[in-house]
């Protein structure tokens, strides 16, 4: 008998987590990217020397 009641509550274990992956879960929302939007050639690409620092102020002296 007990034997029966193991696979009866396992078989309703499996059939629970069967049921449990066939529910329809919300799909993430396709967007659609802006055509002609993106801002080619604008960023200062090149224009910068990389790595250095900037070239100090001369140094002015009165006197």
């Amino acid at each position: 008998m007990l034997k029966f009641v193991i696979a009866g509550a396992a078989s309703l274990a499996l059939v629970g987590a069967a049921v449990a992956a066939d529910l329809p879960r919300p799909q993430p929302v396709v967007q659609t990217a802006p055509v002609g939007k993106y801002p080619v050639g604008k960023t200062p690409v090149g224009k910068y020397p990389i790595g250095k620092a900037p070239a100090p102020a001369p140094l002015v002296t009165k006197g």
